[in-house]
């Protein structure tokens, strides 16, 4: 981006101004004084000086003086100006722009600090006081009251112009700059946000993984130990299982972590994410635990989304682990419903009556079921049955909106 030469020397000269203001005030004002001065000796060509040149050298310096007050007190500086200006040109000195130049420099100044109010009375009371002064001075008897009062009057509109355009710039770049703040403090909190829920979910899926694995390897190690005596053929089988279990938990880990470490650029392939296609092997491990599941469709099945499909197993998935660490049973039935733009699925267990039943709601698993529901449009229920058990029953959308299948 490239700025103006102009735009830069504003620049630095407001900046100087800011770090060295009584200087800057110093070198204005001495400025003005010397306008005031050279407008105070001029004279129509046809008209005689006045002569009391003392008194308006006076009135002068006591109106460039008060100008050093303008950054605290700019009412109070127009005021002395407007007074001072008033009685000078009532003694006869020629008004021209060089003698009002302590006038305009305090009505530039008062209109660069203060509000529009204060502008309209402070401005318009300079300028009939001194248009007024004009039309009754004898300095221009020969010129026209026209002549005379217009030329006062757009002199001094000027600077009520000119400051109020700078201050409209300043609140401008004030405004750009909060902006630029807010649209800062934005990002930073999106981006904290945005870590959170990425945290949350991976806390949910490395919970997912591996919550569920080790309840099945406890559930066939607890089984293979009961029946290692009575029955070693079933025993060697629940083994067998149990190694793919673990296998399978390792797999799943590692794609998890393998993800999570994987930079933009890298480009190395990852294995699938689970969804339905999967419920044999989940069914086929359950039973290897002792937990024998019966799964019902109704209703035709559609196709869902990648982040539909996620969150389907791992609700199912959750919601028998839960089934294996907690329920007093050895049956659980999975129903999945396809009703029109959602996919209904519940999981129950025919454990003991609810006075008995445990209650599992508050652990992690049944909260993370719930986030992942919402996360794509859909919403889950879990508690105990008044005939007993357990249930988990959801609600999905087929087809999520892209937030939602982003956040999946």
């Amino acid at each position: 981006m490239t700025t103006s030469p102009e735009r830069r020397y504003t620049d630095r000269l407001e900046e100087f101004s800011d770090r060295r203001p009584f200087l800057v005030d110093l070198a204005l004002i001495a400025a003005l004084m010397g306008s005031a001065a050279l407008g105070a000796s001029l004279t129509l060509p046809s008209a005689d000086p006045p002569g009391d040149h003392r008194s308006a050298v006076l009135l002068l310096g006591v109106s460039c003086l008060a100008l050093f007050l303008h950054r605290t007190h700019p009412r109070l500086t127009v005021a002395v100006n407007t007074v001072c200006a008033t009685a000078v040109i009532a003694q006869g000195y020629l008004l021209t722009p060089l003698l009002l130049a302590p006038v305009m420099a305090s009505l530039y100044w008062l209109a660069t600090r203060t509000e529009r109010e204060t502008i309209r009375l402070y401005g318009f009371a300079t300028m009939a006081a001194l248009t007024v002064a004009a039309a009754v001075s004898d300095s221009m008897d020969h010129v026209s009251l026209l002549l005379r009062t217009i030329g006062p009057f757009f002199w001094l509109l000027l600077p009520l112009a000119a400051g109020t355009m700078t201050r409209l710039r300043r609140a401008c770049l004030e405004a750009t700059q909060a902006r630029a703040e807010h649209a800062e403090r934005t990002r930073e909190e999106e981006a904290r946000l945005r870590v959170t829920e990425e945290r949350m979910r991976i806390a949910r899926e490395l919970h997912d993984v591996v919550a569920h694995h080790l309840a099945l390897a406890n559930a066939q190690a607890g089984t293979a130990e009961h029946l290692a005596l009575a029955n070693p053929r079933q025993t060697q089988q629940i083994l067998h299982d149990l190694t793919a279990t673990t296998s399978s938990a390792l797999r799943e880990l590692k794609a998890t972590l393998g993800l999570l470490r994987q930079t933009d650029d890298e480009g190395a392939p990852l294995e699938p994410a689970p969804g339905l296609a999967r419920l044999p092997e989940l069914v086929s491990s359950c039973a290897s635990a002792g937990i024998t599941v019966t799964v019902t469709t109704e209703g035709e099945p559609r196709p869902l989304s990648p982040g539909v499909d996620l969150t389907a197993f791992r609700i199912v998935q959750e919601a028998l682990t839960n089934v294996t660490k907690h329920a007093a049973t050895q049956a659980a039935h999975v129903r999945f419903v396809y009703d029109g733009p959602r996919l209904l699925i519940t999981v129950t267990d025919e454990g003991p009556p609810t006075a008995a039943a445990p209650e599992p709601v508050k652990g992690f698993g049944v909260m993370g079921m719930r986030e992942r529901a919402h996360s794509i449009g859909g919403e889950l229920r879990a508690g105990p049955r008044p005939e007993g058990g357990f249930e988990v029953s959801t609600a999905l959308p087929l087809q999520p909106s892209v937030s939602g299948e982003e956040t999946a």
